[in-house]
């Protein structure tokens, strides 16, 4: 990695801090810290990435891009660790262009496991992310393409 591409990496990095209120050009704002302890990684390393000194490790680049609300692949390929080609995103069936058939949904599961949700947390994932999919008429198809989205939908109420 060259120090450009360093640079420009913690230049992105810097603008998505400001983008989500941390104040980091005040001496006293407390941006740092605050994002750093949002984070769960030291201070330093927040800093060393703004001066353009180092790179974070790939476990502080997954905790900024949770806090900083970026995909991970996106971090990693802005700082130039991995490329689209590295990262290619899936192929959701939706063909090209000229595809007739709109693309499949992704089930609830399918969103859990592409999203890196721990196994563990699966269930209170599809039970809150149930609640934002919009309401289908046919019920049984809605079933089958949002996952558990109608045991989601009554798990709430009784």
């Amino acid at each position: 990695m060259t120090m450009s591409e360093l640079e420009r990496f913690a230049r992105w990095v810097e603008d998505l801090i400001r983008q989500r209120g941390y104040d980091i050009d005040s001496p006293r704002g407390g941006g740092k810290s605050r994002l750093a302890d949002e984070a769960g990684v030291h201070r330093a390393a927040i800093t060393r990435l703004l001066q353009g000194q180092s790179m974070p490790d790939l476990e502080t680049t997954r905790r900024l891009a949770h806090v900083l609300r970026v995909p991970v692949r996106d971090m990693l390929i802005r700082s130039g660790r991995l490329s689209e080609e590295d990262l290619p995103l899936p192929d959701l069936g939706g063909g090209g262009l000229d595809a007739v058939a709109p693309p499949r949904r992704l089930t609830l599961e399918e969103a859990a496991a592409g999203l890196g949700v721990p196994r563990e947390q699966w269930d209170m994932f599809i039970r809150v992310a149930g609640q934002f999919l919009p309401a289908d008429p046919d019920s049984a198809r809605g079933a089958a393409e949002h996952g558990s989205a109608a045991a989601v939908k009554g798990a709430g109420k009784g």
